[in-house]
């Protein structure tokens, strides 16, 4: 089972490198993770009123799931959809960064 969890991060996170946003765009997203979605996972992403977006707490989920959670929210709960300001491969990309451990800045 690990195996095949780590093959699909993996093979989500070569396919994410294929349609990174631009560099520009990156520290963009950067800032949004730090500032936006750090006020209610911490600051330093450890957790607070949301869970923690650190490696540890993320490796065993499936990317995709991760992904439509970004995009669409968990409704009855703070985490609101991002989708009308993120691309599906931007969140894709803030997802295959948090799994490896997100940029400071």
């Amino acid at each position: 089972m690990r195996i095949l969890l780590l093959g699909l991060t993996l093979s989500f996170c070569l396919s994410a490198a294929a349609q990174q946003p631009t560099a520009a765009r990156q520290r963009e997203l950067i800032r949004l993770v730090r500032q936006d979605c750090g006020s209610c996972h911490g600051m330093t992403l450890k957790g607070g009123l949301g869970s923690p977006l650190l490696p540890e707490n993320l490796r065993d989920k499936p990317a995709d799931s991760l992904v439509a959670v970004v995009l669409q929210g968990r409704p009855g709960t703070p985490m609101s959809a991002w989708k009308s300001i993120l691309e599906e491969n931007e969140a894709q990309w803030i997802i295959a960064e948090l799994i490896k451990g997100f940029p400071q800045e």
